[in-house]
């Protein structure tokens, strides 16, 4: 996962991520963008099959010969390995600005504690002792009924009525 720390240092993560960027890093990143996109259309699915099919009907034309084979494996390795580099930099973006919301959400929260912001710099010990802590309070939560299983509580009271209102 990528370090989310280096933009807590003031400055807005877009200021820091233009600044920081090249201007063949930002084509690369559109590029990425683009191509996981194209891959991820069902359009892309049927080209892909089609050429395997194609790829299968020429097999007894060329005598299944080791040529025939190399193609289809060399063609399927180089192209499986370029799509995983372009797909893992779009969720490396992607988790990274996902990282960024909640960080905001959780500074801007008045109760929330502020020291979770950067947890995946953690160690795991302490991660999972984090893990326990919370898990533990969501137990006596359960326990004691707190919260979205406890029918007094306001805020579950509150999407009630809304979802009352929004049904009318």
């Amino acid at each position: 996962m990528p370090s989310s720390s280096s933009s807590r240092s003031g400055s807005s993560s877009a200021e820091s991520a233009s600044s920081d960027s090249k201007p063949s890093s930002s084509l690369f990143t559109r590029f990425a963008g683009v191509m996981a996109k194209a891959v991820g259309h069902p359009a892309a699915f049927i080209i892909a099959l089609g050429c395997v099919i194609v790829w299968a009907i020429s097999g007894p034309i060329f005598g299944f010969s080791d040529t025939w084979q190399l193609i289809i494996n060399t063609s399927t390795t180089i192209v499986t390995s370029l799509i995983v580099f372009l797909i893992q930099n779009t969720q490396n973006r992607d988790t990274a600005a996902l990282q960024l919301k909640i960080d905001e959400l959780i500074r801007v929260h008045k109760n929330a504690h502020n020291a979770v912001l950067d947890l995946e710099e953690l160690e795991e010990g302490d991660l999972a002792r984090i893990r326990d802590r919370y898990e533990h309070l969501a137990r006596q939560a359960r326990e004691n009924r707190e919260g979205i299983l406890d029918q007094d509580d306001p805020a579950a009271a509150e999407e009630q009525q809304h979802a009352g209102t929004g049904a009318r």
